[in-house]
C-alpha cells in the first residue's frame, strides 16, 4: 500500500497545479458574471452574443466540474487509505486500485488539455478536403477521409456541418468543405493539414494492382461573425450563384441560391449550398471565408519570422504527413511525429486520438 500511498499524493501535487492552470478561483467569478448575462431578457436580441455567452458558460461550467471531480476523487482516495491504516481493511486495495486509475486517467484528459497554446485552438474548425493525384482512387479516398473525419468528430460528441460537396467524376468526391463545432476542435485537428497517402489494392483497376492516392485536408479556425483581424474589402470579391447539387442534404433545393466567393488578390474560393436560402448561403461562404483568409495572414507572418531569423523552413501547408497502408502490409504512419497503428479500419473508421495528441506533445518538444 506504501506505492498507493504515493501515488495518491502525486496526484495531489498534481491537482494543485491543475487548480492554478485551470484558473479556478477566476472561473468561479466569471461563472457568476456569465450567469447575470444569461439572466439578462435582452441578452438574446443580439443572437450571436447570445451564442457566445453560452459557450462560454457551458464551458466555464465544464472546468469546474472537471476540477471538482478530480478534487472529490482524490479525497475519496484518501479516506479509503485512512480506512485502511486505521482498520487494517486491505479488501479495499481492489477498489482503491480502480479509483487510482479512473483519476490518473483524467489527469491524463487534463495534461493533453495543457498542450493547447494556440489563440484559436479553443475554436470550432474549417475543414475543407480535397482529392489530389490518383484519379478516381483519389476521389475514393477524399470521400473516405470526409468519412473518417465525420466519425472522429462523432466518437468526441462533436458536431459536424456540411456546407459544399462536389462529386467525383466516375465515384467518391472532387471536394468537400464542412465546419466540425466542438471544443477544441481546431486545436486538435491543427495537426491533421497537410497531404494523407493512401496505399491499396485499387477497386476501379480491373487488374487488381496495388495503387497510391492522395488527398489534401486544409484546417482553420472558424469564426461565427466575420473576425475584426480581417478586413475584406467587397471590391476584392467575385460573388457566383449557381444551382446546388450532389450529395448536399435535406436542404437543397432546384433554384439558384449555392454561393461561390472568391477573393480575387489571393485566389482564395470558399462556397456553401446547404443552408434554406442564398442571403444565408453568401453568409456562411463570408465566414469561412474571412477563415482563410485570416490563416493565410498568419502563415505570411510565419514565415516572415522566420526570414529575419535566418531560418529556412519550409511551410508543411500540403506536404504529406501521414500514409495509410492497406497493402502488402497494413499500417498507419505518421511521417513527422513517427507515430504509427497497426488497425488500419480503426483509423478509418475515426480512431485518431492518438495520432493528434501525440502529433501536440511533438509540437510542444519542437517549440521548447
Amino acid at each position: 500500500m506504501e506505492d498507493i500511498n504515493e501515488e495518491v499524493k502525486n496526484l495531489r501535487i498534481r491537482l494543485e497545479e491543475a487548480t492554478r492552470y485551470l484558473r479556478i478561483s477566476e472561473l468561479v467569478k466569471q461563472r457568476e458574471g456569465l450567469e447575470e448575462e444569461m439572466a439578462d431578457p435582452g441578452l438574446w436580441d443580439d443572437q450571436n452574443r447570445g451564442k457566445e455567452v453560452q459557450r462560454k458558460l457551458s464551458e466555464t461550467i465544464e472546468d469546474l466540474e472537471f476540477h471538482e471531480f478530480l478534487k472529490s476523487g482524490i479525497e475519496d482516495l484518501e479516506t479509503l487509505l485512512e480506512l485502511v491504516d486505521e482498520e487494517g481493511g486491505e479488501s479495499l486495495q481492489g477498489e482503491i486500485e480502480s479509483g487510482l486509475e479512473k483519476i490518473s486517467g483524467k489527469f491524463d484528459e487534463l495534461e493533453i488539455r495543457s498542450l493547447f497554446s494556440g489563440k484559436y485552438d479553443e475554436s470550432d474548425a474549417v475543414c475543407h478536403i480535397q482529392s489530389g493525384a490518383g484519379g478516381t482512387d483519389a476521389q475514393d479516398w477524399a470521400e473516405m477521409l470526409v468519412r473518417m473525419y465525420s466519425r472522429w468528430a462523432e466518437r468526441r460528441g462533436f458536431s459536424i456541418e456540411m456546407d459544399s460537396i462536389s462529386e467525383g467524376t466516375e465515384a467518391g468526391i472532387s471536394s468537400a468543405e464542412f465546419i466540425i463545432r466542438g471544443r477544441h476542435a481546431f486545436g486538435l485537428l491543427q495537426g491533421e493539414r497537410g497531404v494523407h497517402r493512401l496505399v491499396r489494392i485499387s477497386p476501379f483497376n480491373k487488374e487488381a494492382k496495388r495503387h497510391t492516392a492522395f488527398a489534401s485536408l486544409y484546417v482553420v479556425p472558424f469564426f461565427d461573425k466575420v473576425t475584426d483581424e480581417i478586413v475584406i474589402d467587397e471590391n476584392d470579391l467575385r460573388i457566383d450563384t449557381y444551382r446546388a447539387s450532389g450529395a448536399g442534404g435535406q436542404h437543397i433545393n432546384v433554384t439558384d441560391s449555392a454561393v461561390r466567393i472568391t477573393h480575387i488578390p489571393t485566389g482564395t474560393v470558399t462556397s456553401c449550398q446547404n443552408e434554406r436560402s442564398q442571403h444565408q448561403n453568401k453568409e456562411r461562404a463570408m465566414q469561412i471565408l474571412a477563415a482563410k483568409l485570416l490563416d493565410l495572414e498568419h502563415q505570411k507572418r510565419q514565415e516572415e519570422l522566420a526570414e529575419l531569423g535566418g531560418e529556412q523552413r519550409q511551410v508543411d501547408f500540403g506536404s504529406q504527413i501521414r500514409s495509410y497502408v492497406l497493402q502488402p502490409y497494413q499500417m498507419v504512419k505518421d511521417l513527422r511525429t513517427e507515430h504509427e497503428v497497426g488497425n488500419v479500419d480503426s483509423v478509418l473508421d475515426g480512431d485518431l486520438d492518438g495520432f493528434m495528441e501525440t502529433y501536440l506533445r511533438w509540437l510542444k518538444e519542437k517549440e521548447t
